[in-house]
């Protein structure tokens, strides 16, 4: 039975980036030896785009308001590119520290989480 993912995000400063993950978006997070951070993940879903283009992946993070989310990010310090409306969301992305662009977006359309309370 599969029960999670484990994603994968190659990087020029794993180091900043597992900072980043920890200190600025405080995801809790598991050391596996070493000091290399495992990340919890808010729940998750795929999607798969059809492209004439090469083939990539991308990574999204999803909230419920985007201003309010972009404004407790900044007062952390982090830049956003411009606000996008697209019809399946309203997007924004940010950049790692590491070189890694993340997009974040609050949905437009209905979405496959089952959300946890606490």
């Amino acid at each position: 039975m599969i029960f999670g993912a484990h994603v994968i995000v190659f990087t020029h400063d794993a180091e900043a980036d597992r900072a980043f993950f920890r200190d600025v978006l405080g995801l809790a997070s598991v050391d596996s030896g070493g000091g290399w951070l495992i990340f919890a993940m808010p729940p998750s879903e795929v999607a798969f785009h059809p492209t004439d283009e090469a083939a990539t992946n991308e990574i999204y993070l999803l909230c419920d308001d985007l201003a309010e989310e972009m404004q407790r990010l900044e007062a952390k310090g982090v830049a956003f590119t411009q606000v996008d409306e697209e019809r399946w969301g309203t997007v924004t992305r940010f950049t790692l520290p590491g070189g890694t662009t993340i997009g974040l977006y609050q949905p437009k359309h209905p979405t496959a989480l089952t959300r946890l309370t606490y």
